[in-house]
């Protein structure tokens, strides 16, 4: 088969296709595009790098065109001959052909998949005219194409998830990227070799993951690397729930509940007014900022991590079974993966925090059912987890949906939503004016009523705050006289 050249190369900017060009008839020597460019031109995709394979001396060819677009040149790989150039945002990477490969199709056979199999040569100059190059043939020796064309992932070969274990988890990602599926052989080998994965370093490991969780369709990833034994490997602490029985509000175990708190999690973010009607434009734009959709999944695949070691069957309670504190012990062992596969602070802490907090819309619908909830509880919730309580009604939504036993009562889906609905307005009408403007400073404190700065500065203000949301505050004279009186009060 031939392919249009230009039609591929379109997408990058003219004068780095032109400098290529240039620099190949220069140096009289072939190169070609290759492996992840090709393919996503195949698959209709805008491909983010331009991939270029050479024979050998990457580096040289990386040098000389940076020296040509006044480009950076980055040396990404020493030992495997690896480099790139950026010029104005786009890379061009540059490596030469692996493991003593002599030919491009000896090369191309030694990639992981046969998707990434696939080269055409960057054509050279013609007659001045760029434009004019005639269709070049694909140099597929894997069989690549046809595979594309069936949304398969095949290995090239049996060692290729040997000699770079890698491969596994990309192989998870390629599925979860291209909507491809992973054909029985190469299924086979991937749990054959999942073992190997402990020699790829944990930041690798991180990164493919968070790939995979970024798929809107990750739920169906996630369950295909537990039947393939890789989840398990990777997330052994996820397994401790398994066979943990639940009361009878749950219909599955604690592993299962998680898995399915995952899947409808990721429901709930393509769908947020289905749940939360009237919201879903508020919604929608907290999901759209940052990582949020990919951390809220996590915390619903983790939220219950600590359930099996605070299960406890109260035979004073006729058998009941209890998980007290679970919630903080659940961010205690997060805590511990999230160091291993060495997490940001800023995500680590966003998971932590909601995994430490996913009972309370659960212990907040109750009193609110009982007697109703005073704005003090509302500003409590509201600052344990700041202007991030819609993911934690969110997280507390999937957990509902992913609890389905006899035993859970009904419209509780409803009832979250009607306290969403209850906070947000609070939050909005009383809670955030009072964060947003403190009526009085330290200084204040200070000056007016003589105080020393310690740990009564931060009980004065909290408990003033919630005065302010209660309305019994509202200005800063008020609140001169408010904490003239809690002085005397506590003294």
């Amino acid at each position: 088969m031939k392919i249009n050249v230009w039609k591929l190369l379109a997408q990058y900017p003219e004068p780095v296709v032109q400098a290529v060009a240039e620099l190949t008839c220069e140096k009289s020597s072939s190169c070609y595009i290759s492996g992840g460019t090709v393919r996503d031109w195949f698959l209709g995709l805008q491909s983010k790098d331009l991939d270029i394979t050479v024979a050998d001396s990457s580096f040289d060819w990386a040098g000389q065109l940076a020296a040509k677009l006044d480009g950076t040149f980055i040396a990404m790989d020493r030992d495997d001959d690896v480099a790139r150039v950026v010029w104005q945002g786009t890379c061009i990477d540059f490596s030469s052909f692996r493991e003593g490969a002599k030919t491009l199709e000896e090369d191309l056979l030694k990639r992981d998949f046969t998707c990434n199999s696939l080269a055409v040569p960057f054509p050279r100059k013609v007659n001045g005219s760029w434009h004019e190059v005639e269709p070049l043939e694909i140099i597929d020796p894997a069989g690549g194409r046809d595979d594309l064309q069936n949304k398969i992932l095949r290995s090239t070969s049996k060692a290729a998830f040997i000699s770079d274990p890698l491969r596994i988890l990309r192989a998870y990602r390629f599925m979860a990227t291209f909507g491809l599926t992973i054909e029985l052989s190469t299924k086979k080998q991937i749990q054959s070799h999942v073992h190997l994965l402990f020699l790829v370093s944990e930041e690798r490991l991180a990164y493919e993951l968070d790939a995979i969780m970024a798929s809107p369709e990750s739920i169906t990833v996630i369950e295909v690397m537990h039947e393939d034994g890789v989840l398990e490997e990777l997330l052994p602490e996820l397994y401790r729930g398994v066979g943990v029985q639940q009361p009878d509000s749950h219909h599955l175990d604690v592993f299962a509940h998680g898995i399915d708190a995952l899947n409808h999690m990721e429901k709930v973010q393509k769908e947020p007014a289905r749940y939360f009607s009237g919201y879903g434009e508020l919604l929608g734009a907290y999901l759209r900022e940052g990582r949020r959709c990919v951390l809220l999944k996590w915390a619903a695949l983790f939220h219950d991590l600590g359930k099996p070691e605070t299960r406890k069957i109260r035979e004073d309670r006729e058998g009941r079974i209890t998980f007290y504190n679970h919630d903080k012990e659940g961010a205690r062992v997060f805590s511990i993966i999230a160091e291993r596969y060495k997490w940001s602070r800023d995500d680590k802490d966003f998971v932590s925090r909601l995994i430490s907090v996913h009972m309370w819309p659960f212990h907040l619908n109750n009193a609110r059912k009982k007697n109703g909830i005073t704005p003090k509880a509302y500003l409590r919730l509201i600052k344990s987890v700041g202007e991030e309580f819609p993911g934690l009604f969110l997280l507390s939504m999937a957990d509902s949906l992913a609890s389905r036993g006899a035993g859970k009562p009904p419209a509780m889906e409803a009832e979250i939503a009607g306290l969403f609905h209850d906070t947000e307005t609070q939050y909005r009408r009383t809670i955030q004016p009072a964060l947003a403007k403190r009526l009085l400073s330290g200084n204040d404190l200070i000056e007016i009523f003589g105080l020393e700065p310690g740990p009564v500065f931060r009980k004065i203000f909290d408990t003033l705050e919630s005065a302010q949301v209660e309305g019994e505050v509202l200005d800063r004279n008020q609140a001169l006289v408010w904490v003239k009186n809690y002085l005397k009060s506590h003294k």
